[in-house]
């Protein structure tokens, strides 16, 4: 692994946290790092909900099937997509966009000390409704992900899933 690209390999789903409260500044730098993310012809058709409650991280659990750590974490960032923003109002641009802001969140949660795990919503329609209901996200705004995040209580090595078979050189 190239040590230039540390933060990149640094970068594992946390799914176990410390008891510890997350800082409005490092909630700020996430966000930033989230917003500073490639977009279709600069669209940004992203929208971040911030849950820091307890009672509304364990709500938000209840129709997620893949998300207990959620209760325990100290930061919940739900990603949305407002498709009139998008790049000729296409879904497609839309959850490409706002994957960047997601991966740019993970790597600078990493970056900053904290453990994260993205859990998808998207296109799961009763886990959309669900998160929908709980924040009160209006139709128009599509809930694509919730990003789970604080100080971690365990520790995963560096690791590259580098597949050569994966890669094709000018052609198939």
């Amino acid at each position: 692994m190239n040590s230039k690209l540390a933060a990149i390999f640094a970068r594992r789903s946390i799914r176990k946290y410390q008891d510890k409260d997350i800082t409005d500044d490092i909630v700020k730098d996430l966000l930033e790092a989230a917003m500073s993310a490639p977009s279709a012809v600069a669209k940004d058709p992203w929208q971040f909900i911030t849950v820091r409650k307890k009672k509304t991280l364990k709500e938000l659990t209840s129709e997620l099937p893949n998300a207990p750590m959620l209760a325990h974490a100290g930061l919940g960032i739900v990603v949305c997509g407002d498709l009139a923003k998008a790049h000729d109002n296409l879904e497609s641009y839309m959850l490409q966009d706002c994957s960047a802001a997601i991966e740019n969140i993970l790597v600078a949660a990493s970056m900053l000390g904290l453990g994260a795990v993205w859990l998808g919503l998207h296109p799961r329609e009763k886990r959309l409704t669900h998160v929908r209901k709980v924040l009160g996200i209006p139709e128009h705004i599509t809930p694509m992900s919730v990003v789970a995040a604080g100080f971690p209580d365990e520790a995963k090595e560096p690791r590259t899933r580098y597949d050569p078979s994966a890669v094709h050189s000018e052609n198939w």
